[in-house]
């Protein structure tokens, strides 16, 4: 890192009134979740193109992981799903990661792979199949107990094709009973994160299929049910950052997961297509990082961040630790906001001014503030350029092929 161009980009940062170590406190905090599954083997509906050197179980998957938090500094935690990570000792598991710098973040229930859930899993007409789908379910916290996670990261692909093929109603309350039951066996210290689709596998319907009706299903549950915002399942067009804003002043904005789509669903690098709408997402978020309602703030700092991506062309960790240095960008331009411009000329009724305080913060180059940042952080200035150095990459094809897909 420049300490001249560091330098230089503070002076033009504090001319605009931005105190830049406030900024790299906020980054400090930031933490992206990697997903375990976004280092085995994927593909798409017609083919999945397997790799070299890719994890063989869970285990490895971890020590995968660790080199993207390694060189970004941003990403200590693992998303596991069950039971693609299923292993006989989750003790182990938790241990294993801890050697390696990282932990176990959220749990993820798979209600959609088994054949019994070929026509629903909670929603299912049959009552033995929805019993199964909720024990699935229960067995999931109790995994989470096991490696100390506290958040259970809910997405289902209930939903039909045709009309007539089902009952919306009866299907949106079995939804509810099965979830409702669900919640009464967290733990305090845990929350339910509820997904939502707009569609696919159902392309007439999915139960959950925007936020509205995941919002509803969170607030007659409770306090420990929330909202998990994908950003890659939605209608073209959508205001994501209004859905964000929405939520966040109801205090029911759980997680994200980050990916980027160009036409629909998800599983390229965050940004790939549009970083302006992460921009103005994660704008959204530090606004309300500093809200004078103590309750917006505590919904704000309480995110969980995850990647849900599953690279089918790109090396795996390399593609991961790219977009975690995207959402980096993203959040730290998202800092850069002079929330007092904003605010004074939104209330002048000035719309070009409070569109150059918003342009102004995306259009900063921040690379000597993320330098400095990760110097700080103990982690590598330049994250792709030093894993590509690391040998890593080279060491794990010994796995050779054919190691664990979803």
């Amino acid at each position: 890192m420049s300490d001249r161009h560091y330098t230089l980009f503070e002076e033009q940062q504090q001319a605009r009134g931005i105190d830049l170590e406030a900024v790299k406190k906020k980054l400090q905090k930031l933490q992206v979740e990697t997903p375990s599954w976004g280092f085995g083997d994927s593909g798409t509906r017609f083919k999945v193109f397997q790799q070299e050197g890719i994890p063989r179980d869970p285990f490895e998957k971890l020590e995968d992981a660790a080199q993207v938090h390694k060189h970004t500094g941003s990403s200590p935690s693992v998303a596991i799903h069950i039971p693609w990570d299923k292993v006989d000792n989750y003790k182990g598991l938790k241990a294993h990661a801890e050697s390696l710098g990282v932990s176990i973040g959220a749990v993820n229930p798979n209600l959609f792979q088994d054949d019994d859930y070929k026509f629903g899993s909670l929603t299912n007409t049959d009552p033995a199949i929805r019993r199964k789908a909720l024990d699935h379910l229960l067995e999931c916290i109790g995994i989470a107990r096991e490696v100390d996670s506290n958040v259970l990261s809910l997405w289902f692909a209930d939903g039909t094709n045709y009309p007539g093929q089902a009952d919306f109603r009866k299907r949106k309350n079995w939804m509810l009973e099965g979830l409702k039951s669900m919640y009464d066996e967290l733990d305090d210290s845990m929350r339910m994160l509820i997904e939502y689709k707009f569609f696919e596998p159902g392309f007439y319907h999915t139960d959950f299929a925007d936020w509205g009706m995941a919002f509803n299903a969170a607030n007659k549950l409770g306090s420990k049910a929330e909202v998990l915002v994908d950003t890659g399942h939605h209608p073209q067009a959508t205001n994501i950052e209004h859905i964000v804003a929405y939520l966040l002043d109801e205090q029911k904005l759980g997680g994200f997961h980050f990916n980027s789509r160009k036409y629909a669903d998800d599983d390229l690098i965050v940004g790939a297509h549009d970083p302006y709408e992460i921009f103005l997402i994660l704008q959204q978020i530090v606004q309300a990082e500093e809200d004078p309602d103590p309750a917006v703030r505590q919904n704000a700092e309480n995110i969980a961040y995850m990647l849900d991506q599953c690279h089918n062309l790109e090396p795996k960790i390399p593609a991961m630790i790219r977009s975690i240095e995207n959402v980096q960008t993203m959040y730290a331009k998202a800092c850069l906001v002079n929330l007092e411009e904003l605010r004074n000329a939104q209330e002048k009724q000035d719309v070009l001014g409070a569109e150059r305080a918003i342009r102004s913060a995306f259009e900063a180059d921040v690379t000597p503030l993320l330098e400095a940042f990760r110097e700080e952080k103990g982690a590598s200035v330049k994250p792709m350029d030093a894993y590509r150095t690391s040998g890593y990459g080279e060491k794990i094809l010994s796995r050779g092929k054919g190691g664990a897909s979803w």
